[in-house]
């Protein structure tokens, strides 16, 4: 799916209009890469913004929790809520401190969730061990009905959704350029360490090759 425009008034990008993107295939690959989202939402008239799981299935993003969850009760009873979700590829170091910045990919979801049950809850728990570690279903057990039930998902379409992405060197003023001091980009990336396993586990567990292949 490919737009020229926003999709709606509200997910306009009115900031850096030019880091704008609303194409589905940006969104998409930002919440695949994504393991945590913030989510925004009022209570009482008090807002709240909470971070958690996030999974995408086609053109719906995933949440989940506990069915006591104050932040899920009231996104299952459709109150409207603001995801957003921020990667951060580099520290951009100008030749000043005001043309300093962050090279970044984000995306603003906004909208009302709708409740997920039956099957389709079981297949969304699923995506979300899979989008952590790909492979796990296979080994894990199957939930059990009280897991299932003390567990509530809801998803929130992404037709309202907006990506800013920035990136590259620093934009200085073009009289810094005449600077003896350093300008650049550091980048930066979340990696996996080496998995530790359970002192509990049994003794001759190896280390199952999905999880290794999640370290690199």
């Amino acid at each position: 799916m490919t737009r020229s425009t926003a999709p709606s008034a509200r997910t306009k990008v009115r900031r850096l209009r030019e880091l704008a993107r609303y194409d589905r295939s940006a969104v998409n690959a930002i919440l695949d890469e994504a393991t945590v989202c913030h989510v925004g939402f009022v209570d009482e008239g008090q807002p709240f913004v909470i971070p958690t799981a996030i999974a995408r299935i086609h053109d719906y993003a995933y949440l989940h929790g506990s069915r006591v969850s104050r932040m899920l009760k009231l996104l299952a009873a459709g109150n409207p809520a603001c995801i957003t979700v921020t990667l951060l590829d580099g520290i951009v170091v100008a030749r000043s401190a005001f043309n300093s910045s962050m090279n970044y990919r984000s995306v603003v979801i906004l909208g009302s969730a709708e409740k997920v049950t039956g099957e389709n809850k079981k297949i969304a728990l699923d995506a979300f061990t899979e989008h952590l570690i790909p492979g796990r279903t296979q080994d894990i057990r199957a939930s059990k009905p009280k897991e299932l039930a003390a567990t509530t998902v809801v998803r929130f379409s992404l037709e309202e959704a907006s990506v800013k992405v920035s990136e590259g060197p620093p934009s200085d003023e073009k009289s810094d350029y005449e600077s003896d001091v350093w300008a650049g980009v550091i980048p930066l990336a979340l990696k996996s360490g080496e998995p530790q396993s359970d002192p509990r586990l049994k003794s001759g567990i190896p280390v199952p090759p999905y999880i290794r292949k999640r370290k690199t």
